[in-house]
């Protein structure tokens, strides 16, 4: 009888670990929008005689991804870049609710001014999906679409600070006290990301006072909040 029990007993632990198993496989991470499975988001934003007239932001589950900002008559050059995992997983998960762009529509069909013709995309493996649209009340689209526009910004405005501080030290300060409007605006969704070159610039005496003093200034509430 003892061994009847024994051999019962491991019968129902081998059941209890595959319904684990299969919870895990079916969980909340398991979701069409969870983090690594080889999926690619990408964000697109047509808009002529605007500036910038082209973004174009790619974005796969493990974080990395590019960004493309430019005129439409500039040469392409896609720049890397790489992302927190927490807004990694906000893109993701948003996209899922939008059933990773299959047979979505979000355009709202009222005459509204041009605002941009904007794509958002999906790839994987073979599968790829995606939707146009000018204008959407939809809500999972609209917090998508902010997230990319603020990552937008951020991309520009890291640019700028680099390339000034390399060839322009004179205009540094007008693109710091930029930074500072768009922080304030809560429009840089990784204000971290601008520390390293902050903590440069508030350390090199080549730079004037003022800038020097503002870049350690936002370096500092960056610290502080975050």
């Amino acid at each position: 009888m003892s061994g009847m029990n024994s051999s019962g007993a491991h019968q129902r632990l081998v059941v209890f670990f595959l319904l684990v198993l299969v919870g895990i496989a079916t969980g909340p991470f398991a979701s069409a929008g969870a983090v690594g499975t080889g999926a690619t988001i990408t964000y697109r934003k047509i808009f002529k005689s605007s500036y910038p007239e082209f973004v174009e932001l790619k974005v796969n589950d493990s974080g990395s991804g590019s960004y493309d900002i430019r005129q439409l008559s500039d040469e392409s050059s896609p720049q890397p870049m790489e992302l927190d995992a927490e807004i990694v997983q906000k893109i993701f998960d948003l996209a899922a609710k939008l059933h990773n762009f299959d047979g979505m529509e979000l355009e709202m069909h009222r005459r509204i001014a041009n605002l941009g013709e904007k794509t958002f995309r999906y790839d994987r493996g073979g599968e790829t999906h995606q939707v146009k649209f000018n204008y959407t009340l939809d809500r999972s689209a609209e917090q998508l679409l902010q997230i990319f526009e603020t990552l937008a910004r951020q991309q520009s405005d890291l640019s700028d600070l680099r390339r000034t501080m390399r060839y322009d030290r004179l205009g540094v300060n007008d693109v710091l006290r930029q930074i500072g409007k768009d922080y304030d605006a809560n429009l840089l969704p990784e204000p971290q990301k601008f520390l390293a070159s902050l903590d440069q610039l508030g350390a090199d005496q080549h730079f004037i006072d003022i800038a020097r003093d503002r870049a350690r200034a936002l370096a500092a509430r960056i610290r502080s909040m975050h």
